[in-house]
């Protein structure tokens, strides 16, 4: 414990008493992107009183996709692809023995400036994802800055305006399903008119709106065949009948929520601060209150929060939340430092490469 005169370490949370336990109990650990503060970090449970988190640096770090043993990670202006060596995590050299997976670097594409918000593996591996400042859903590979696969039907053309702040996807059978945005404008930003009031769930496949009205939609998810979509500007998450437009409220937050992801009957929430200079989050009505970020933890069934880790320092916006199941001590190598180059997988066994006396010195 930091002394009373002494601020907390960076990357200071606390967490009700129960969150290790059910962490534990789920076998899972939890992952969160946070763009402000360049990292994306792991918290696991310790043990059944206490949890562990592990930060690592990525340069604006936003959406996150998982399937099976693969992660894919939108940045400030690549997209980076990880793939998990549970072998690796074993023998790795820094903490041998201490980690059940391990998320070694293995591909990376060079988008240039686009503002991708959600990313995810689709069919074939493919990549999709929010291209906010071009409006537009794309694919990520070797042949171009993105491919454009959808746009809404009322952007005119194709240009970096960031028009009506298309932010949200949700793939179904590793296709996009639904996307979420701020409104349905087609000029440079025009979302900003109507932040807390105009936003849009829209189909894909069937270029139809199916809710509008929404306050700050952010994160839609299909889970268990139910549509889940967060009202940012209400502190709440919802589901939506797609066939209605009409909602129900699940859950209510006293903050900004975005980044949602679930495990077995609970709703894992990411919570960010307002920032208290901006003109967009201070039209919001709870704004003075939204001053904690973190993650809320709910429980489907019954909407009922049970538990919460709140940040005291480092974090204070969250993007995505993601749940790492049948891990609970994950690790991630970034490029910073020559970890990446010493991890060789090839099918069938892996080794760590010999360090040099250079490379020792950053170990």
């Amino acid at each position: 414990m930091p002394s009373p005169n002494q601020p907390p370490p960076p990357f200071s949370c606390q967490y009700t008493p129960q969150v290790p336990e059910l962490l534990q109990q789920l076998n899972c650990s939890l992952m969160l992107s946070t763009y402000q503060a360049g990292k994306l970090i792991f918290l696991s449970p310790k043990d059944e009183h206490s949890l562990v988190q592990l930060p690592r640096t990525f340069n604006k770090v936003m959406g996150v996709g998982l399937h099976d043993d693969k992660m894919v990670l939108a940045t400030k202006d690549e997209v980076l692809v990880m793939r998990n060596s549970p072998d690796l995590a074993r023998f790795y050299p820094r903490k041998p023995g201490t980690y059940d997976s391990l998320f070694m670097p293995r591909a990376t594409y060079y988008t240039g400036l686009i503002d991708i918000h959600d990313i995810d593996f689709g069919v074939d591996d493919r990549i999709f994802a929010v291209n906010t400042s071009f409006s537009c859903l794309i694919e990520v590979n070797f042949n171009y800055s993105f491919t454009p696969v959808w746009q809404p039907p009322f952007i005119s053309k194709l240009a970096s305006e960031d028009r009506c702040h298309l932010n949200g996807m949700a793939l179904k059978d590793g296709k996009p399903k639904y996307v979420t945005a701020f409104n349905a404008g087609d000029t440079p930003q025009s979302w900003r008119e109507e932040v807390t009031t105009g936003g849009i769930l829209m189909d894909v496949e069937t270029n139809n709106i199916v809710a509008e009205g929404l306050p700050m939609p952010h994160s839609p998810r299909l889970y268990r065949d139910a549509l889940y979509v967060l009202l940012s500007a209400k502190g709440a998450l919802a589901r939506i009948n797609p066939n209605t437009g009409r909602y129900d409220m699940v859950a209510q937050t006293k903050g900004f929520v975005r980044g949602l992801a679930f495990h077995g009957d609970y709703a894992f929430i990411g919570l960010s601060k307002l920032r208290q200079n901006s003109s967009t989050f201070a039209k919001l009505p709870f704004a003075k209150q939204a001053q904690q970020s973190g993650i809320v933890i709910v429980h489907l069934p019954t909407g009922a929060t049970v538990g919460q880790i709140v940040y005291q320092t480092s974090v204070d916006e969250i993007y995505d939340v993601q749940v790492l199941p049948n891990s609970i001590r994950p690790n991630i190598v970034n490029t910073d430092k020559p970890d990446y180059k010493m991890g060789l997988h090839i099918p069938g066994t892996t080794f760590w490469a010999p360090l040099s006396n250079e490379e020792k010195d950053y170990f």
